[in-house]
């Protein structure tokens, strides 16, 4: 063999020993994002027992890592899931409002994805769940960074189209579940009904930890983006926890989220890859309180979350809709049963895992996530954030600043009358978590203090405006 041979080979098995080095080193990475859950629900929020079942495996999943009590996101389910997945406010991805109609919607093959960042560092990267960012040709999880594929489209609430009077003649499309892998299109595999929505949490999970077996057997870093259907309406538990907690359905589906996320921590330990994994849990945004009045199906799927101390639920600019459930687990590297109140953003996930995962954030466009990975490593105390822009929609309605709240605009629910004020409200969460006591004055220092984020946010969008809603691919922002 000559020498020449004898050197390159020598050279790709080093190059091969420490790729492999480096990944051993990357964290596996779990992110559990529920659907319309509220602050108050798991009991390390104070929720389980006295919302009707216990939360043993979620209690157990905070008192081993970081809980944050001041998480926030969007307050809908769209602009939540744009900006956890390109760490941007979802105005500027187009993506700022729910989607109603049937045209394209959802992510430009121009924004960058958790996803696609985390593949790019070598991840292989699964999804399991409710997507909600395009269910268009280019649009699905698939075309957006993930190798694989397994749940709905859109939302869970159309699971009760085929159920309604009328809907067979509207002559609008049926929703299903979909499955797929990178590079092909996404095949129908089954109607998405009211007979499968109390099952496909269950083969969510079920997937989600065949997808960890098969990366742990190959030794590559894995990301599992597990964005449940629960607890959208109709809420309706699998049959093993129908009736189990005895205090309704709410009850027990709670029951059966917290042992679906005791599954996931079994099934790392198991795979002994515990200690390398970071394990996430939260939410797209606080509770829905729908009106069983409004719909034609039974009292018992109407879904009346709790966001605990806060006012609001979704589709308003109060804390009960901003605020989510939130831990991070990382052993011996996050400090185990800490507890923060200081101001986090989902938008901040995407720099934070880029960090950690020896990713790359892009330097071509506005990220507005933080890097918060010394903050939640314990080697600062202060997350660096102190405050954001409170969208509803495509509106303003609002700035937080520390423990401060100023209103533009309100709406108590989903359904209910916007007002606009000529001045704004200023609230202090810390005296006043319900959002109830103006205190402008003798506090317009508040608003001299919190609205510069304002303006300089305000300016950014002039200087880089927002991919407009529903644009087609191929996108180019510099024309």
């Amino acid at each position: 063999m000559k020498q020449s041979t004898v050197i390159t080979l020598v050279f790709c098995t080093l190059v091969s020993l420490s790729s492999t080095a480096f990944a051993k080193g990357q964290p596996n990475i779990i992110l559990v994002f529920m659907d319309n859950f509220g602050w108050g629900e798991p009991g390390f929020n104070g929720g389980g027992i006295t919302r009707g079942a216990a939360t043993p495996q979620l209690d157990k999943l905070a008192n081993e890592g970081l809980r944050l009590t001041n998480f926030n996101v969007e307050v809908q389910c769209t602009p939540s899931r744009s900006a956890i997945m390109t760490g941007r406010y979802a105005i500027r991805s187009g993506n700022a409002t729910v989607p109603l109609g049937e045209g394209v919607y959802g992510l430009v093959q121009w924004e960058e994805t958790m996803a696609e960042m985390l593949s790019k560092a070598g991840y292989a990267t699964g999804m399991f769940g409710k997507w909600h960012l395009g269910r268009t040709k280019g649009r699905f999880p698939t075309d957006q960074g993930f190798d694989e594929w397994y749940g709905i489209p859109n939302s869970t609430d159309e699971s009760a189209y085929a159920s309604l009077q009328g809907f067979a003649e509207s002559g609008v499309a049926e929703t299903y579940v979909m499955e797929s892998t990178k590079g092909k299109t996404p095949k129908k595999v089954r109607p998405y009904r009211l007979d499968y929505r109390p099952l496909i949490d269950r083969e969510l999970t079920n997937r989600a930890m065949r997808f960890m077996e098969k990366q742990v057997k190959a030794d590559k870093p894995f990301f599992v983006y597990l964005p449940y259907t629960a607890t959208h309406f109709p809420t309706r538990p699998h049959p093993d926890f129908a009736g189990k907690s005895g205090n309704g359905p709410w009850a027990d589906l709670l029951m059966q989220i917290d042992a679906y996320v005791g599954e996931l921590s079994a099934k790392i330990n198991k795979l002994g890859v515990a200690d390398n994994t970071i394990f996430i849990f939260t939410a797209d945004n606080g509770p829905e309180a729908l009106d069983s009045g409004n719909t034609n199906l039974t009292v018992e799927t109407a879904t009346h979350g709790s966001a605990g101390p806060w006012r609001g639920s979704l589709f308003t600019g109060f804390e009960g809709a901003l605020r989510v459930p939130f831990v991070i687990r990382w052993p011996d590297k996050i400090t185990a049963g800490g507890t923060s109140d200081e101001i986090v953003h989902a938008m901040d996930l995407f720099p934070t895992l880029a960090k950690v995962a020896g990713g790359k954030v892009p330097k071509d466009r506005i990220i507005d996530g933080i890097d918060m990975s010394d903050f939640m490593l314990g080697k600062q105390k202060k997350s660096g954030r102190d405050g954001f822009i409170v969208y509803m929609g495509k509106e303003i309605f609002g700035v937080k600043w520390k423990n401060w709240k100023l209103h533009f605009k309100e709406q108590d629910g989903w359904n209910s009358k916007k007002i606009t004020y000529t001045m704004p409200r200023v609230y202090n969460l810390y005296t006043d978590p319900q959002e109830s006591d103006n205190v402008l004055f003798p506090n317009t220092w508040v608003a001299k203090a919190a609205l510069p984020q304002l303006q300089e946010h305000v300016l950014s969008l002039k200087k880089n405006p927002p991919v407009p809603s529903g644009a087609p691919d191929p996108y180019n922002p510099s024309k």
